[in-house]
C-alpha cells in the first residue's frame, strides 16, 4: 500500500504480549516504508529490543490527564493517517485524545484481554465505555474470534466495526526441531511462560506436574509476578524443588525453546497466546487449557492438545503423552506461519485502507515535536 503516517499508542513497552506485538508491528510497518511513531506514556524496556531503530519514539510522560492532552496535541498537529491503541486504559485515553483533536474517524482501538483480568479502575471504565467508544471510533481490532465475541456480546461493541486480526508472532532465531527423535533426545523437559498472576494458572500446573510421567521430567517456567510466592509454596509443598525451575522474566526466551521437548499453557483465560505460537514455530508439541486464543491457534486440537480448564488430571495426562511421544514438528511449524508478522501487517494494512478510503495522497510526515510546549521525552 501507499506510504502512510501511522501512530501506535500503548502505556509502555512492559513485558506483556500486547506490548511485544506493538513493538513488532511498529518495526514491521517501518520496514515496509511507512512513517511510524510509537507513543507510550512512560519508559519501559522489557520489549524495547523488538523496536527497529527507524521507528520514531515519543514518551508522553505525566499523569493520565497530561498524557491525554499531549496525545491530543500530537494528533491535531501531525494528523496521522491512522492512530491505533492497545489495551483498555490506552484505548479510553486514545479515544479521548482523538475526540479533542477531531480525529475519531482515524482512530482504531485494539482489545487484547478481558475485563476480569484487568481490574484497575480505568481499565474497567474502558470496557464499560466500549459500546460508546467502538461506535465513535473508526474500528476495533480483537486478537481472536473468541475475544471479538466477548467484546461484542459482553460489552456491546459495534459488531460492524469489530474486526478479528490475530497477533503477529516472531518465533525467534532458532532453527525449529526437525523430527520427533530430536525432541526426544532433549529429555523430558516441559516449558511454560507467562506473567505470574492468578489467571495464568501456574499453581494448578505445579499440582498437575507432580503427576506427570516420567518422574524424572522437569518443568521450566519463565515469567515474574505477584503470584510467585504461591507458586514457590506449591513447589515446596509437593517436594518438586529439584524438578521445577522458576527462571524469571526472560526477554529473549529462544534458548529455552531450543532445550524443551514440549510446551504447556495452563491459563484460566487467554485471549490469544503469543507463547503458543512461539512454541509451535519452534516445533514443540503444545498442551493448553481450553481458552479462546489457544483453542483457535491449535484449531480445536488439530495442532496440539486442548484440555478442560480446571482438570489437573487431564493436564497431567496430556503432558505425559506429549513428553513420551512429541510427534512430527513440521506441521506445527507450518501452523505457526499462519500467525507471521507479514500476514499480520497485511491485515492491518487492509484495515488502514478501509478506514482511510481514497482521500487523496498521504500527507507529508514531520519528524519534529516542536508543537509541544512541554517536553515529550522523545527517544
Amino acid at each position: 500500500m501507499d506510504r502512510r503516517k501511522i501512530f501506535l499508542y500503548t502505556h509502555g513497552l512492559t513485558g506483556g504480549g500486547a506490548e511485544r506485538v506493538w513493538a513488532l508491528l511498529a518495526s514491521g510497518f517501518a520496514r515496509r516504508g511507512h512513517d511510524v511513531t510509537l507513543i507510550t506514556d512512560f519508559v519501559a524496556d522489557q520489549n524495547d529490543g523488538f523496536v527497529d531503530h527507524s521507528v520514531r519514539r515519543i514518551v508522553l510522560g505525566g499523569g493520565h490527564a497530561v498524557s491525554v492532552l499531549r496525545l491530543a496535541r500530537l494528533l491535531a498537529s501531525e494528523r496521522p493517517d491512522i492512530s491505533i491503541s492497545a489495551l483498555s486504559v490506552s484505548n479510553i485515553k486514545h479515544a479521548a485524545a482523538a475526540c479533542f483533536a477531531g480525529r475519531l474517524s482515524r482512530a482504531v482501538l485494539s482489545f487484547h484481554g478481558y475485563s476480569e483480568t484487568e481490574p484497575q479502575l480505568l481499565s474497567r471504565l474502558g470496557y464499560i465505555a466500549t459500546a460508546v467508544l467502538s461506535r465513535a471510533t473508526a474500528a476495533s481490532v480483537c486478537v481472536s474470534e473468541g475475544l471479538r465475541n466477548y467484546v461484542v456480546g459482553r460489552w456491546h461493541g459495534d459488531a460492524r466495526k469489530a474486526r478479528r486480526i490475530y497477533n503477529p508472532v516472531d518465533p525467534g532465531p532458532n532453527k525449529p526441531a526437525s523430527s520427533e527423535a530430536e525432541l526426544l533426545a532433549r529429555g523430558p523437559v516441559a516449558l511454560a511462560a507467562g506473567r505470574m498472576v492468578d489467571y495464568k494458572g501456574f499453581p494448578a500446573l505445579i499440582r498437575a506436574f507432580a503427576k506427570v510421567q516420567p518422574a524424572t521430567a522437569r518443568l521450566v517456567i519463565l515469567g515474574e509476578g505477584e503470584d510467585r510466592p504461591r507458586i514457590e509454596a506449591e513447589i515446596a509443598r509437593l517436594g518438586l524443588g529439584d524438578r521445577v525451575t522458576l527462571a524469571g522474566y526472560v526477554r529473549e526466551p529462544w534458548d529455552y525453546y531450543r532445550r524443551a521437548s514440549c510446551f504447556v499453557l495452563p491459563s484460566d483465560s487467554e485471549p490469544f497466546g503469543l507463547v503458543v505460537v512461539e512454541a509451535l514455530g519452534n516445533g514443540l508439541p503444545v498442551v493448553s487449557t481450553d481458552c479462546d486464543g489457544p483453542r483457535e491457534i491449535l484449531a480445536n486440537g488439530a495442532h496440539g492438545s486442548v484440555v478442560p480448564r480446571g482438570n489437573e488430571d487431564a493436564l497431567a495426562a496430556a503432558l505425559s503423552r506429549a513428553l513420551a511421544a512429541p510427534g512430527d514438528p513440521l506441521p506445527r511449524v507450518e501452523r505457526a506461519r499462519y500467525f507471521s508478522l507479514e500476514r499480520g501487517l497485511d491485515e492491518y494494512e487492509a484495515l488502514i485502507a478501509d478506514v482511510i478510503k481514497p482521500r487523496g495522497t498521504t500527507r507529508a510526515s514531520s519528524r519534529a515535536t516542536r508543537h509541544f510546549t512541554a517536553p515529550m521525552g522523545a527517544n
